[in-house]
């Protein structure tokens, strides 16, 4: 995307003001008429172009972080996580005084052998 339309046509814009000030102040008739009467059409387009740039660097920006939330789904999608680790819901949920919740132990097997270790991923 360039921005010389928009550059060249803010130089005519202002330009054209700074001529039509200068021969109203200086008593040049003819050329403040002929300023004054170029100066609105002008002005349009110079806010004509304005708008569409704002709206293409909107419409960039918005498909940039659509394209990034789209690979960061991709990526989660293929790399699963490790069996050892815990889902994000159970993670804190049940601590008190920094002592973890208790792991569901089976028949038999005492409880210190059954817990999971904690994943050591970091939470994107």
């Amino acid at each position: 995307m360039t921005y010389r339309p928009l550059a060249i046509v803010s130089g005519l814009t202002l330009g054209d003001y700074l001529l039509w000030d200068w021969s109203l102040k200086n008593n040049h008739d003819v050329l403040a008429v002929v300023a004054g009467l170029t100066l609105p059409p002008i002005a349009l387009a110079w806010l004509w172009l304005l708008m569409v740039t704002l709206v293409r660097l909107t419409a960039r920006s918005t498909r940039r972080s659509s394209r990034r939330a789209a690979g960061r789904r991709a990526r989660s999608a293929r790399a699963p996580l490790p069996e050892t680790a815990e889902p994000a819901e159970a993670v804190g949920h049940g601590e008190q005084h920094g002592v973890p919740p208790a792991a569901p132990t089976a028949p038999g097997a005492s409880p210190a052998t059954t817990r999971k270790q904690p994943s050591r991923r970091i939470a994107a």
